[in-house]
């Protein structure tokens, strides 16, 4: 491809920003990108990226629409300063819980967000175990979804020693099968009665047991941490020893790292950088920066993205 690779980063994750610049050896776009008095979002592009492949990195987590308007009104600039193709990269996308219509007059809030994106003139997305993969069937636009359970597992790969692999629920288990393939270890699923958005009770542990096994509880995302807790304890009163989690998106929303911090089972909880978010005694980062910087090259050069996570 001829056109110049560019990256910019919004507010919202400006330290993967620059790490994935780092490691792809891309400048950053100079870009003053803020607020107006009243709150809203100011942007003004100060390099010329006339005819550039230029990639836009922003994650879309808390505060949710500020960072997906921030994104929309990015890529409006970009597109009107004749940017060759504008790429949204979105390790974590938001709104992706709202992929269907599971009842009376809801929306399908994904479908309306991947809408948004190709209204600003975003003609690619790049994200990270999105929550729906059905997302990706909601537009002709070319959508690129990576997978974190390489990274994850060469990360864990020592951390504890042959470990059951656990999906906290019943839709993290394709994920705990695969990294338990990886690792070439055993894997099970803990199978729970959701009451509501914030009330489970695990009614069993289904496939191998981890009675006196340590345990890696693998799933997409963290929010308000109770599915983790709730799962570590059940594990634990299984006659588990060490309980850890790794999640690809730690959103820890509201009081989830004191409950993490505070918990008696859940012994270690490890997050990508996907999302900004603190590292304490209990909490431990995996970077995906290498993932990202990779994936963005390949899909500048017209080069295999799948190879990345083989």
């Amino acid at each position: 491809m001829s056109q110049e690779l560019l990256l910019i980063s919004g507010n919202a994750h400006p330290e993967l920003s620059q790490a994935i610049a780092e490691k792809s050896f891309v400048r950053l776009v100079d870009a003053e990108i803020g607020q107006f008095a009243d709150g809203e979002t100011k942007v003004k592009i100060n390099d010329n990226v006339r005819e550039k492949d230029v990639f836009v990195i922003q994650p879309t987590g808390p505060p949710v629409d500020h960072n997906i308007m921030e994104l929309l009104i990015i890529s409006d600039a970009l597109r009107r300063s004749s940017a060759n193709r504008i790429t949204a990269v979105t390790p974590y996308f938001g709104y992706a819980r709202q992929d269907r219509k599971d009842d009376s007059r809801v929306p399908i809030s994904a479908k309306l967000a991947v809408d948004l994106f190709e209204t600003a003139g975003i003609g690619r997305i790049c994200a990270v175990d999105l929550h729906a993969g059905q997302i990706q069937g909601f537009t002709n636009m070319p959508i690129d979804h990576l997978y974190a359970r390489k990274t994850i597992v060469d990360s864990m790969r020592d951390v504890l020693d042959h470990p059951v692999i656990v999906g906290p629920d019943l839709g993290a288990g394709n994920k705990a099968r695969a990294v338990a393939r990886k690792l070439k270890t055993e894997w099970a699923i803990v199978d729970k009665d959701r009451q509501d958005d914030k009330v489970t009770h695990v009614e069993a542990i289904v496939g191998h047991s981890v009675h006196k096994r340590n345990v890696l509880m693998v799933d997409d995302i963290i929010s308000t941490g109770g599915s983790i807790l709730s799962a570590a304890e059940a594990l634990k009163k299984r006659g588990a020893l060490l309980v850890y989690a790794a999640i690809t998106h730690g959103v820890l929303c509201g009081d989830a790292v004191e409950q993490v911090e505070a918990s008696p089972y859940l012994d270690k909880l490890y997050v990508t950088d996907s999302l900004p978010g603190p590292v304490t005694s209990k909490i431990g980062r995996i970077t995906i920066s290498t993932l990202l910087a990779n994936a963005i090259k390949n899909i500048h050069a017209g080069e295999s993205v799948s190879e990345l996570f083989d």
